[in-house]
């Protein structure tokens, strides 16, 4: 079967991406088309395979039971990558993320005390999960996040039944595609990039692998950026990565069993 034969870092968000919303999220688990779909793509020569969460490291890792992945928590600010090697953000941005959060989480707290509304502390950003909230909370909460945006220097992404506030404003998705290129010593050329998300958080890194001259894929109902394709579901994330890379669909993976070298 043909294959790729140029070098590309392909990026996937995990919740909504590679794994359906649940009402639940901590019972988050990876599709298993995305699963067929990861393990054939981490075995095509010259091919990067990288998922990259706002979810803390060992939350991410224990979801994923595919090895050769490279592992991205906290929107990249600390990573895994394999072969068990850690890259953890420290220095100044780790000196005055300590400011902020002594600062800004009480405020954060407060604004959640809400019916329904979970509030999950991930170090560089608070989630604000609403799934389980009823639409009076849901509302109210909004309403407060924006009187109370005003007056801080914070970035608030928006998902899907979730607002996560960045507490350091440059860390985002973008961010930590840049820093993986940096660790792999890899220079972007236009088609050596891919990136496929779900939220306003990846539609940041979209921008910036799209401006490279890469590949972009929403998982959604409408487009994060004009620039990316739109796909329904995981499902047909699996099958349309599986496109791109000429790998043939997942459907066909499984019943195909020298379709790698």
């Amino acid at each position: 079967m043909k294959t790729i034969n140029r070098e590309r870092i392909w990026f996937f968000d995990f919740d909504g991406t590679l794994s359906p919303i649940v009402r639940d999220r901590d019972r988050a688990e990876l599709h298993p088309d995305c699963r067929k779909m990861l393990e054939y793509l981490v075995r095509v020569p010259l091919q990067h395979v990288a998922v990259l969460s706002s979810r803390k490291l060992e939350d991410l890792a224990g979801r994923m039971p595919v090895r050769g992945l490279f592992l991205g928590g906290t929107s990249g600010t600390e990573w895994k990558v394999p072969g068990g090697h850690r890259m953890i953000l420290s220095g100044k941005p780790a000196q005055r993320l300590k400011a902020i959060r002594l600062r800004l989480v009480p405020e954060i707290q407060a604004l959640a005390d809400l019916p329904g509304i979970q509030v999950e502390d991930k170090k560089w950003s608070i989630a604000l999960h609403t799934r389980q909230a009823p639409e009076a909370s849901s509302q109210e909460l909004l309403s407060r996040l924006e009187n109370w945006q005003t007056g801080c220097r914070v970035r608030i992404f928006r998902g899907p039944k979730v607002h996560e506030i960045q507490l350091v404003p440059r860390i985002s998705k973008a961010y930590g595609v840049r820093t993986l290129c940096r660790f792999m010593k890899f220079a972007p050329r236009p088609g050596t990039l891919f990136y496929a998300g779900d939220d306003e958080n990846d539609a940041i890194a979209m921008r910036f692998v799209t401006r490279l001259g890469g590949a972009a894929i929403t998982v959604g109902e409408r487009k994060l950026i004009p620039a990316s394709s739109l796909v329904a579901d995981p499902a047909e994330l699996a099958d349309e990565v599986s496109r791109l890379a000429n790998l043939a669909t997942v459907t066909e993976l499984g019943n195909v069993k020298e379709a790698i070298p």
